[in-house]
């Protein structure tokens, strides 16, 4: 053996040690479902800041519309009461031109003044109306806006309203489909308006109907989206909500990270009965209220794994700005979570990138757009 190949097989041979040892020190691959609650890139960045500072809100959402104006809505509680959870006020809406300066639009749907099934519902005695997390939508193929939000109790379902008057201040009345029983009987709906301006309804029961061209009603009946479940599924999988970026569609949900007995945090945890024996003690494992993403190349699926895309932003929506750049809303929710933010149930909105067709937060544009952490 020459001077020459012994000196090959000895850089070879370190080569293949070190490479050994690479593999045998990197922490291993999460399996489907766990979570690095912890992960640096999937934090909320510190400099993010409340888009109001005095107004309680949950399940934000914010869209830009035609007319220039970004608009804001969400869950909103009755004044002196901590929660959503008795008679709502309605639903409230704010709108910017470029999403810092925002004006108050008042209530544009009231329930007490509204004789649908879901208007109705707090003028029995005993009964009480809530409304839940609504969205605004501008329909392109309508030329107007439409809202859909849902009421919990006493009767569970979701409603969607229509703008007579083309503007987002309205007035609304509700569409045929729901103006005498939900047009699905779950919460958390949403619209989303595909390119060739089809429009469809997702439903937190992970349901999926194309509405009718007139937007009317449904024109289908609702199907199942088909998704890579985890197993098995968590007790809370919320917020559903489709965006369309890249060829494909996004399927947004949220769902509780919860810690497990050896100390590694996923989804499943969160079913009662799978880890913990009873509620109480899977919710003292809550750790973070997550946002979780899968995508498909159609809005039926089939759905790609889920991934983690924002720990603790949980129950938001993604939505462009005016130069296409996506952000994600935000209301830190308290609820029995323990990753701590310097507010919780104020709107804010954290700016996205995209890597490898996945939505992560953008640190460097949060930090230009809001300024050094304070």
């Amino acid at each position: 053996m020459n001077k020459m190949n012994f000196q090959q097989l000895c850089v070879l041979g370190l080569a293949s040690f070190v490479n050994q040892t690479t593999l045998a020190t990197e922490a291993p691959q999460l399996k489907y479902g766990w979570v690095d609650v912890f992960s640096t890139e999937l934090q909320i960045p510190d400099t993010v800041k409340p888009i109001l500072n005095d107004q309680w809100m949950r399940d934000t959402f914010i869209k830009q519309a035609p007319d220039g104006y970004y608009y804001m809505t969400g869950t909103i509680r009755p004044e002196g009461k901590s929660n959503a959870r008795v008679n709502s006020p309605g639903i409230q809406l704010w709108r910017s031109k470029d999403m810092k300066d925002w004006e108050d639009l008042g209530l544009v749907y009231n329930p007490d003044h509204d004789d649908s099934w879901h208007g109705r519902l707090g003028k029995n005695k005993g009964k009480r109306h809530t409304v839940w997390a609504p969205e605004i939508h501008y329909i392109e193929s309508q030329k107007t806006f439409f809202i859909i939000a849902c009421t919990p109790y006493p009767e569970r379902g979701t409603f969607v309203l229509r703008s007579t008057s083309g503007k987002a201040e309205g007035p609304y009345i509700d569409i045929a489909g729901s103006q005498d029983s939900p047009i699905i009987n779950a919460i958390d709906g949403s619209l989303f308006e595909d390119d060739d301006g089809t429009v469809y309804l997702v439903s937190l029961s992970h349901k999926i109907a194309r509405m009718k061209d007139d937007m009317s009603d449904v024109a289908e009946p609702f199907k199942k989206i088909k998704q890579q479940q985890y197993t098995p599924e968590p007790n809370v999988l919320e917020g559903a909500y489709i965006v369309k970026e890249g060829g494909q569609y996004h399927l947004i949900l949220s769902a509780f990270s919860t810690e497990l007995p050896d100390g590694s945090y996923n989804y499943q945890a969160g079913r009662k009965g799978n880890v913990y024996p009873n509620n109480k003690e899977m919710w003292e494992h809550f750790y973070s209220y997550d946002v979780i993403v899968a995508s498909a190349n159609s809005p039926y699926g089939p759905y790609s794994e889920r991934y983690t895309s924002i720990v603790g932003a949980g129950h938001n929506n993604f939505f462009k700005d005016q130069d296409g750049r996506w952000w994600s809303t935000h209301f830190s929710n308290p609820w029995k979570t323990k990753n701590k933010r310097s507010f919780r149930e104020l709107a804010s909105a954290i700016p996205l990138r995209i890597e490898d067709g996945k939505f992560y937060p953008d640190f460097e544009y949060s930090k230009k757009y809001y300024g050094p952490n304070n």
